[in-house]
Order: structure tokens, then C-alpha cells, then sequence
């Protein structure tokens, strides 16, 4: 068959369209791509001070793709031919009583159409609406509108061509996945040279630190001077844009959070964010794209599945117990993987724990995840059983996971538990309840990934401050790698970190769902709770950084030191991730 390979029209779109996925997707998508920064903790990292042992072309590591292969792209396929399901919004840990009392509320703002979305969300309060008058329409006339329509398509593209974008054999996969990175890339040099006479001449008439003005407009916000910080929101607005560079998207929806926060409406806000409606064939190709542009996602279930088959590589009965499973995406290639073992797979267990869903089926996701991956077992013909748990995790007996006898077990947790709550003051607190399980389940390993961030502090201008870095380094890394005018790249900034950063400014309580905090921290509760890391296959180490040198830009660094695995960018620590056993 003639190969096919991505076609890319002049602003970085895949071509051709892809039709409508369940918006369920954004909720996987959500939670796996939360890279995270803290300026003050954690080793700096070059990639090219790294000196990796020669890479073996024929290395098992490299026959073996992990999360690099189709297999992750195939799965997703397969959520297309499910029956469809009815629309459904996750919020995390919320109350069944808080939800009847704003269900109505909600349901009216769920209606209103994805193309109709503005930032007037932000601004609730009638005199800062007055003088702010800051919308997204306003935004969308600095553009040419068919930039922002890419955004949410019609597509009745039949499931062929949609197989082409996604499903890729495994001898073309590698060179489509490379085509499409190089054309960002160039479209991005190309961007940078017609826009670099421009930016240069700007820059020499005003240079504007935002970072500045963001901070002592979060100071003024907590000493409750609204009228200093609605002058330094007014300067901000007067520079910012969600079309600029990286410091002035920044900056535009950090300055959307401060807003909020104001006018005392960032939960409502929040929540209504979380509950709008777009198509989900836009936030796949958002996720193609991040992909595409950061080794982060890819890099983790490589070396959390890695980690699993080399411990496991002598089990007849594998149980592996998923913190935060949601849809499964890190799973179908590590089945396919087992139906590749020498002698035959073993018999595999998987139980998905998460958070419940509001409504009659709390597990209903999370039954379908199994689903899905149950027709992957078969497909590959290793043996297979799920078991779904939806609850808060720190809720969950250890009789809820049906442990049995001469089973290897496998703890698996990425990414997601710095939304467990961290109470001050309280004798144990959700984090603690968890790991004190996990020491009860005595897993022959536990993988941990964490987002070495420390933006979930109580006090709020010490919060913003390390948000501030954080997101910094995000908005940062996609100007770097994928060009301005790119729908997609819009898409992520708005709807993934301008929604995220919303969060951690203008929430509070049990509303403000994302609480990171650095490895460290992390480190000293895996030491309370009985745990000991141990450390990475050497051979695994390399393969990770001739992947991330070989796919991403330089400036992205992996390393291990101290038996923690190190991802970054620019030097600063966005994702560690450990590898540990009971003491």
C-alpha cells in the first residue's frame, strides 16, 4: 500500500480533519500533559551536558516502543467505535449535595455553544465587566477568524481517513511522527523570521515585564486594593493577547485569574470552564500535537511500563493496581508488550481506581476504560480481567482490590495525585491515607510520577508566585516549539492552562484542585510512609535520552540522579518520577 504521511496546511493543521471523538478524551488529556516547575528546588538539567552510553540501534528498549509505538494512537481509535455516551462533565471530589444545588445553574451554562465561549466568563462583576470589556470576541477580531473556527470543525470524515491520521504500521509510524515534528518546526523557524523585525522593533520602543506587573497585581489582590490592581490589570490587558508571544498569553489569562478572584467568582467560573462543550476530534488533535512537541507524556509510560516488564519479566499472574486510571491510554502497549514475551503472557489483572463520576454511574467511565482494554487483551490474546473502583482514593480497603496469592503486584501512579487534598492541621491527610494503602498492599514495585511544582501552598501570593513559574515554563516551551498561530497550540493554552492556572489563583478550599508539590516533598512522605526507591535499568535511562535528543527540541532534558528520573525544560525539573518498594 502507497504510504501516506501527514499533510500540514500553512498554520500547522493536520490534514484531513478528523471527526467527532467523546468529550471524554479531554479528560485523559487534561490529566496527563500537567507539567510542572519550581525554580527554588531540584537539580538544573542540560541535555547536552548528558553523556548517555552508545545506543545500540538493535537494544531491545528500541524494538520496543512503549508509548512511542501506534499502540497509544490505536487505542484512542478505538474509542470511536464505542456506542456513543452521553455528555458528562468530571469534577473532582465534589459533593452530591453542592451539585443538586447548582445543577440548574450549570445546565444553563453548559448550553451555550463552544463557539460562543468568551472571556467575559472571567468577569462576572458588573464594573469590572465595565472596565475590562476584554471577551474573546474582542480577542478573535485580532485574528483572522478561520484561525479560531479550526477550533471546533464540523467533520464527517469517514473512519478511514481518520485511520490514517491515528493508526500508523509500525515501520511508517516512526517517519510520520518525524515528518510531522520537523514541520512544526520549520513552520515555527518561518513564523520567527517574519515576525523577529516586528518584535524587535516593538522591543526597542517598550519592553514590558509582565512577571512584575503580574505579581504586584497578586499583591495588591490580597491586601484587597482592588483599585491598585485594577490599574495593573488595566496595564497588563493593554499588552497582553492570547495571540502574542509566550509572556503575553501569560500573562492574558493569568491576569483572567486575578480577575476572578476580585469579583469572587473563580469556583463558578471554573466549574462553568470545566463544563463547556467542545469537539473532542479538536482536543485529539490538540493532544497529537502536544505529543509532537513535548517528550513529556510519551517519556512517562515508557519508563513506568519499562519498569513493570523488566521486574515482572518471570510472573505467571500480574496485578496491576492503577491510582488515576481514567481512560487507560498507558495501557494497550504494555498488553501488546506481554503477548510478546518469551514463553507466553501472564495472566493479567489491572484494577483502575478514580475518582467518581457525578450522577447514577459513578464507574461508568472507568468500566468502559476496561472494556476498551479488555478487546486490546483479546486482540493480542493475553489473558485479562478488570476491576473498576470509583471512590476518593483515600476511601478505598484494601479488600476493595481483591488481592490474591502468587500474584506479582504493580502500583502504578502518574501524574494525578497532586489532586489529592493536603490539609494543614489535620492528623492525616489525603495523601498520607493513600500512601499509608499503598505500604498496606506491599507491591513488589510502585511507580510514582510526580509534578515537581510547589504552586498547592496555602498562602495565596506565595501561590501565584510559583504558578507563575510554572506556567511560565509551559507557555514558554510551546512558543519554542509550536508556531503562534497554530489552532491547536490556542486550544492548549486556553482550554488546558489558562483553565488550570484559573484554578490555583482563584480558588480556594475544597474547590482548588491543583495542589503540587515538589519531588522533594514527595521524597519525605515516601520515607514516612515505609518506602524505599530503587534504581532505574541503565539501559532504560539511555534509551530515554536518545529518544528525547532524537524527536524534541534541545532544550528538553531527562536524567537521573539520586534514583529519581528528572524531565525538563530549560534546565528547570517539570516532571520526576521515582521507582520504589516497600522497606
Amino acid at each position: 500500500m502507497e504510504k501516506r504521511r501527514i499533510e500540514m496546511d500553512t498554520i500547522g493543521n493536520l490534514q484531513p480533519n478528523v471527526f467527532e471523538l467523546e468529550n471524554a478524551v479531554m479528560d485523559e488529556f487534561q490529566m496527563l500533559i500537567n507539567g510542572k516547575t519550581f525554580e527554588d528546588e531540584g537539580p538544573r538539567l542540560l541535555l547536552e551536558n548528558l553523556q548517555p552510553a552508545p545506543i545500540d540501534q538493535n537494544d531491545n528498549y528500541l524494538q520496543d516502543e512503549g508509548d512511542f509505538s501506534d499502540e497509544i494512537f490505536r487505542y484512542i481509535s478505538e474509542m470511536l467505535m464505542d456506542e456513543e455516551m452521553e455528555e458528562q462533565t468530571y469534577m473532582l471530589q465534589e459533593s452530591l449535595e453542592l451539585q443538586a444545588k447548582e445543577r440548574s445553574f450549570y445546565e444553563l451554562l453548559c448550553q451555550r455553544s463552544s463557539t460562543d465561549y468568551d472571556d467575559s466568563l472571567y468577569t462576572t462583576e458588573a464594573n469590572l465587566a465595565k472596565k475590562n470589556q476584554h471577551t474573546y470576541e474582542n480577542d478573535c477580531e485580532e485574528q483572522p477568524s478561520k484561525k479560531l473556527a479550526a477550533i471546533y470543525p464540523e467533520s464527517n470524515v469517514p473512519i478511514e481517513e481518520f485511520d490514517d491520521v491515528l493508526l500508523y504500521t509500525v515501520g511508517e509510524r516512526e517517519k510520520i511522527f518525524e515528518s510531522y515534528i520537523t514541520d512544526l518546526k520549520k513552520i515555527r523557524r518561518k513564523s520567527r523570521r517574519k515576525s523577529g523585525p516586528i518584535e524587535r522593533k516593538r522591543g526597542k520602543e517598550e519592553f514590558i515585564d509582565f512577571r512584575s506587573l503580574l505579581m504586584n497585581c497578586a499583591k495588591s489582590v490580597a491586601a484587597g486594593d482592588n483599585l491598585a490592581a485594577n490599574n495593573l490589570i488595566n496595564q497588563i490587558r493593554e499588552h497582553s493577547s492570547p495571540f502574542g508571544d509566550g509572556d503575553q498569553r501569560l500573562a492574558h489569562y493569568f491576569a483572567n485569574g486575578l480577575e476572578a478572584r476580585m469579583a469572587g467568582t473563580g469556583s463558578d467560573i471554573y466549574k462553568a470552564l470545566v463544563c463547556r462543550t467542545t469537539f473532542a476530534s479538536d482536543y485529539l488533535k490538540a493532544y497529537y500535537t502536544y505529543l509532537a512537541s513535548s517528550p513529556f507524556i510519551n517519556l512517562a509510560n515508557f519508563v513506568a511500563n519499562k519498569c513493570i516488564v523488566i521486574k515482572s519479566e518471570k510472573a505467571m499472574r500480574l496485578h496491576i493496581i492503577d491510582f488515576g486510571v481514567l481512560y487507560g491510554f498507558q495501557w494497550p502497549s504494555f498488553i501488546q508488550s506481554l503477548a510478546e514475551r518469551e514463553g507466553g503472557p501472564p495472566k493479567l489483572r489491572i484494577t483502575g481506581i478514580d475518582f467518581p463520576q457525578p450522577g447514577f454511574r459513578p464507574a461508568e467511565r472507568i468500566e468502559e476504560s476496561g472494556r476498551r482494554l479488555a478487546r486490546y487483551a483479546q486482540k493480542f490474546n493475553v489473558p485479562f480481567e478488570f476491576n473498576a473502583i470509583a471512590k476518593k482514593w483515600e476511601t478505598v480497603r484494601i479488600e476493595d482490590l481483591k488481592m490474591e496469592k502468587d500474584e506479582f503486584v504493580a502500583v502504578n501512579c502518574l501524574y494525578r495525585a497532586e489532586n489529592l487534598r493536603d490539609e494543614e492541621g489535620l492528623n492525616e491527610c489525603s495523601r498520607t491515607m493513600v500512601l499509608k494503602l499503598i505500604r498496606k498492599i506491599s507491591p513488589d514495585i510502585f511507580i510514582h510520577e510526580v509534578v515537581n511544582a510547589s504552586y498547592g501552598l496555602p498562602f495565596f501570593v506565595t501561590r501565584f508566585r510559583e504558578a507563575l513559574y510554572h506556567f511560565y515554563a509551559l507557555f514558554d516551551m510551546l512558543d519554542a516549539n509550536v508556531p503562534r498561530e497554530n489552532p491547536e497550540r490556542i486550544l492548549l493554552e486556553r482550554d488546558l492552562f489558562g483553565q488550570e492556572a484559573l484554578n490555583v489563583i482563584a480558588c480556594e478550599g475544597w474547590e482548588r484542585v491543583e495542589r503540587a508539590e515538589t519531588y522533594k516533598q514527595w521524597q519525605r512522605r515516601h520515607m514516612n510512609a515505609g518506602f524505599m526507591q530503587i534504581p532505574f535499568d541503565r539501559g532504560l535511562i539511555d534509551t530515554a535520552i536518545y529518544k528525547v535528543r532524537k524527536f524534541y527540541h534541545r532544550d528538553f532534558s531527562v536524567n537521573e540522579e539520586n534514583k529519581w528520573l528528572f524531565m525538563g525544560w530549560k534546565g528547570r525539573v517539570v516532571y520526576a518520577i521515582s521507582c520504589l518498594q516497600p522497606v
